[in-house]
């Protein structure tokens, strides 16, 4: 028997204990109204999992009950019934959102289908809202990808704080995603439906950045013909992203300082005091501990902006990844340029994976693009890459010698599983998973580059 809450309303009192005493006795919760008025007062007070509403009230209509519950109680489905049905009624309650309409006298067995078929309902909406958060929750990250160790700490990191209000600071080399993880936070947190506003702290003078950030007053300078609500007001609700914010001068770390501890500022040039509701993430590629040290970068300021750091890895330190990143980058460029390109040689990803990466994903995107739109084949082969890279790497003639070019690549290969087998405490299966290669392809390729005995596996 499936257990609920229910409301009963109706102006019949004896008609009203009758259906909740049976009701009661099927082991559903049931409280009782006898009134338009009193029904929405319990309402107000608890809520219901469903109402069983008579649409003849002596304060009011059943129809009336139906369409405050659908705009202020959603989650109440409503029943209406009547000593007085036709199907020209019936058809109207369910076009005005009604679960089912009843007809007195109410048969048992007709009112407990009712009843378990709208629960049914409500469990199956429920699972299904669930479920939607669960694929939200795993398709938010959107571009991100990756399945090296130390990026999975970062997704689980994201995952734990999105839903926090605390300040975020992302660390990392210059092209690792900052801004992307950024996005990410706010996808899977309470404020996804809010604005998402991005700030480049250091593409902006001092004097341009401030108004930027908090907007200003017509006269507040010359060009200032009229007001300019700023970054801080336009995210409010949602989340602000201010990114290099190692550049910030001192007086604007100053001002800084101040909106983050609460949340108020005054417009360039203004008096009034604005308060906004923002979750601030800010992104730098610089050692704010250093610059701390130097007196470049207020200590206060570095507490205030330090309460999470998430350091994202360079891309050389999650070379696992690489071809990954590089499918996926392919992926959307085939889609948007409608050029054939099926993917890379074996020989073009070993040289991919052995670069050293000192532009990070963004610069992986640009080669991936640039091989795309020049290539002339299904496949990208080496001759399709930069020669920095097919040419520059640290592969050179002298190290193939005799060796032929496959022999050549076993070497970078075998550094990078060496890298993810450590990472991973050499436990076979998590590497295998990082590597996205089932278990006895990674111990074939162990075996033939002489990794499987050199430590315990798991």
């Amino acid at each position: 028997m499936i257990q609920g809450s229910l409301l009963v309303v109706d102006d019949d009192r004896q008609l009203l204990e009758s259906i909740a005493d049976w009701l009661r006795q099927q082991g559903f919760n049931v409280d009782t109204s006898e009134g338009y008025s009193d029904a929405l007062e319990k309402l107000r007070q608890k809520s219901y999992e469903m109402l069983l509403v008579d649409v003849r009230l002596q304060d009011g209509n059943g129809f009336d009950l139906l369409e405050q519950a659908r705009r202020n109680y959603p989650d109440s489905h409503v029943v209406l019934m009547t000593g007085y049905g036709d199907a020209d009624a019936a058809v109207e309650a369910l076009r005005a959102g009604a679960t089912d309409y009843l007809t007195k006298p109410l048969i048992d067995d007709e009112l407990l289908m009712t009843i378990e078929r709208t629960f049914n309902q409500r469990q199956v909406i429920e699972e299904n809202n669930q479920l939607r958060k669960e694929l939200d929750k795993r398709t938010s990250l959107g571009n991100v990808v990756g399945q090296d160790p130390r990026m999975l700490r970062v997704f689980e990191m994201v995952e734990s704080v999105a839903d926090t209000k605390a300040t975020v600071l992302l660390t990392g080399e210059s092209g690792t995603g900052k801004s992307m993880i950024a996005r990410a936070i706010h996808r899977q947190s309470d404020r996804s439906g809010k604005p998402f506003v991005e700030v480049a702290c250091g593409a902006l003078p001092e004097s341009l950045l401030e108004s930027e950030l908090f907007g200003h007053v017509a006269g507040a300078f010359t060009g200032a013909n009229t007001d300019k609500i700023g970054k801080f007001m336009q995210a409010n609700g949602g989340t602000i992203f201010l990114d290099e914010i190692g550049t910030a001068s001192p007086a604007m770390q100053v001002k800084l300082l101040r909106v983050l501890q609460e949340l108020q500022f005054e417009q360039v040039g203004g008096s009034e005091t604005f308060k906004v509701d923002v979750r601030v993430i800010l992104a730098t590629n610089e050692d704010l501990t250093e610059a701390v040290e130097e007196g470049r970068f207020r200590q206060d300021l570095y507490y205030r902006v330090n309460v999470i750091n998430i350091e994202l890895p360079a891309l050389r330190q999650r070379r696992s990844d690489i071809p990954l990143l590089a499918q996926t980058f392919l992926s959307e460029l085939r889609e948007d340029t409608n050029r054939s390109v099926e993917g890379f040689s074996d020989e073009a990803l070993a040289l991919l994976e052995s670069y050293p990466w000192p532009g990070n994903i963004r610069e992986l995107q640009n080669v991936v693009e640039r091989a795309v739109l020049l290539g002339k084949n299904q496949m990208i082969e080496p001759a399709d890459l930069p020669r920095d890279i097919a040419g520059g790497t640290s592969i050179s003639i002298s190290q193939v010698g005799s060796k032929t070019l496959k022999e050549a690549l076993e070497e970078p290969e075998r550094q990078i599983i060496l890298d993810v087998l450590e990472a991973n405490n050499w436990n076979r299966n998590a590497t295998a998973d990082s590597l996205g290669v089932n278990r006895t392809t990674l111990y074939k390729k162990m075996k033939k580059l002489g990794l499987e005995g050199r430590h315990t596996l798991n």
